[in-house]
């Protein structure tokens, strides 16, 4: 039977959600609550939003508006907030920026976004000017000390100027659910870094469901907010989630673990979101000092925590770890062991509701073959409302992730009893401290050395860090390489976290049949090496 099309049955509706509704909700029902803790001053929701309407108000002033893209390069400090929102009030959409990338990384992504704006903190200036100005990008700044001035930087606009000149917004821009509200970048295994775009419904799905199934937080809960609010995790496991049920966030831009320790103490933290390398931290800071937050559990992602951290913790601050698993392109949560529940070490825990992962051939192209075998290894794929809308302009990258409704992480793992193991990576790509590091990128840098002929890059197992960068480099006939200058030479034109710490000059590199570079070989041969 066929039917004529019919706008109320194959419309997109008159149904409306947004991210911003997270802060502009909880500051007109609990306005007096604390929302923000920073450097002892303390913003109340009804202070946070109100000078989110003023940067949306100034913001509207320059003509952003619905579908305009606004990239930031703030840290975790309250103006994050305030233009995050601001952004999104306006039904434009926000375009975090990693803040270790270097001028070229940053122009790369303003590029690639197509953003109309960029937003920067004072601090980063010195790499995000002249990434602007290459992409023809107009800046405004944000914690710039007047006159609009530093040293070295021609004098700047300044947000906090033209929000007082403003007129604020009455109300948020009502958008529809899979509209975009964030294009955030993600290195993956292969090639540049991609833009996954995520919606309005996958954000706040992602914060319901963890609210109501998987962690306990509370109106009366103090979050740490040491991870980077520029990442989704961040973004959702502490900003969004706090404040959509009214909780506090302690913000700490750099992450140090004696002084997170001190910050979680004064503030009397419940909750503790981190990654395993914070976890690390936290624990030798304990050792330091006998002063201990009121934790009530505490939340690990972003890269595998080894069993032994998440025992050292429990037993330092009397707090339960539970781990979680999720990637950018899943906005980020897939599953998480849930509170309540029995957490079963080594495994990332159950889906969260609405999600559904299964293991699927991983040889298997252009279709998906699920295993039918509970436990079998294989790759893990997801589908629900937390999937991206797609890699912005790779229409081709999407289609390969994107496979018959299922999302492919290219991690291979288990299922169980709806309980998630992840037993490796399908690709080469590296994840040290949280991040993405995909060895294309290092390679290429690698590449424009005078004296390297060729070089591989692969991670290699640390306990501190997750991974770490490691590269194995061959020399042009007649020149010598030191190990060192090499370090020094990608760490000049690549985030910190990217670049290779260790560097190993050798004669040969080997080599399969196919004339691919053994890279398993060689994490093989140099596991045992230190950085």
């Amino acid at each position: 039977m066929t039917h004529s099309p019919d706008p109320a049955v194959d419309g997109a509706g008159f149904g409306t959600l947004s991210v911003a509704s997270i802060l502009a909700e909880t500051a007109a029902r609990h306005p007096d609550r604390p929302a923000l803790h920073f450097m002892g001053a303390t913003t109340t929701y009804r202070d946070l939003w109100q000078q989110t309407r003023a940067y949306a108000g100034a913001l509207a002033a320059r003509g952003i508006g619905r579908g305009d893209r606004v990239a930031i390069i703030v840290p975790n400090v309250p103006d994050f907030a305030r233009v995050y929102y601001a952004v999104l009030s306006l039904g434009a959409v926000v375009v975090p920026v990693h803040l270790l990338f270097k001028a070229e990384e940053i122009e790369y992504v303003l590029r690639d976004s197509g953003a109309d704006l960029v937003v920067v903190a004072a601090p980063l200036l010195g790499e995000a000017v002249p990434a602007a100005t290459a992409a023809g990008v107009p800046l405004v700044t944000v914690l710039l000390p007047a006159p609009g001035t530093v040293a070295g930087v021609p004098p700047l606009p300044r947000l906090e100027d033209e929000a007082s000149a403003a007129t604020p917004i009455e109300r948020h821009v009502a958008v529809q659910p899979t509209d975009a509200a964030t294009i955030l970048y993600t290195s993956g295994t292969t090639g540049f870094p991609k833009g996954a775009v995520g919606s309005h419904l996958a954000v706040v799905e992602q914060v319901h469901c963890s609210l109501i199934d998987s962690f306990d937080i509370r109106a009366d809960d103090v979050v740490f907010g040491g991870l980077p609010l520029f990442h989704a995790f961040g973004q959702t496991a502490v900003l969004n989630i706090a404040f959509r049920v009214g909780a506090s966030i302690i913000l700490l831009p750099k992450f140090d673990p004696d002084q997170a320790v001190e910050l979680l103490v004064a503030h009397r933290a419940t909750v503790f979101t981190a990654v395993p390398t914070m976890f690390v931290g936290l624990i030798e800071a304990a050792g330091r000092t006998e002063a201990r937050p009121p934790l009530r559990f505490a939340v690990s992602g972003g890269a595998a925590l080894p069993v032994a951290v998440l025992e050292a913790f429990r037993e330092a601050f009397a707090a339960d770890v539970h781990e979680g698993y999720g990637l950018t392109e899943t906005a980020p949560i897939v599953s998480s062991n849930i509170l309540g529940e029995p957490i079963r070490p080594g495994t990332v825990g159950r889906p969260l509701w609405g999600v559904d992962v299964a293991v699927a051939d991983p040889e298997v192209e252009g279709r998906i073959e699920l295993l039918a075998e509970p436990g079998a290894l294989g790759e893990i794929v997801v589908r629900g409302h937390n999937l991206m809308k797609g890699y912005l302009g790779r229409p081709d990258a999407t289609d390969e992730v994107m496979v018959d409704g299922w999302f492919r992480t290219g991690d291979l793992g288990t299922v169980a009893d709806r309980v998630v193991t992840i037993v490796d990576r399908k690709k080469d790509m590296i994840v040290r401290n949280g991040y993405n590091v995909y060895p294309s990128e290092v390679e290429a840098v690698l590449a424009r050395h005078p004296h390297v002929a060729l070089s591989a890059v692969f991670g290699v197992d640390d306990h501190v860090h997750g991974q770490e960068v490691h590269a194995a480099v061959i020399a042009h006939d007649g020149h010598e390489l030191d190990a060192d200058e090499v370090v020094t030479f990608v760490k000049e034109r690549l985030a910190a976290y990217k670049y290779p710490r260790v560097v190993h000059v050798v004669d040969e590199l080997p080599i399969g049949a196919s004339g691919k570079v053994l890279k398993r070989s060689l994490v093989e041969q140099f596991a045992g090496v230190a950085s």
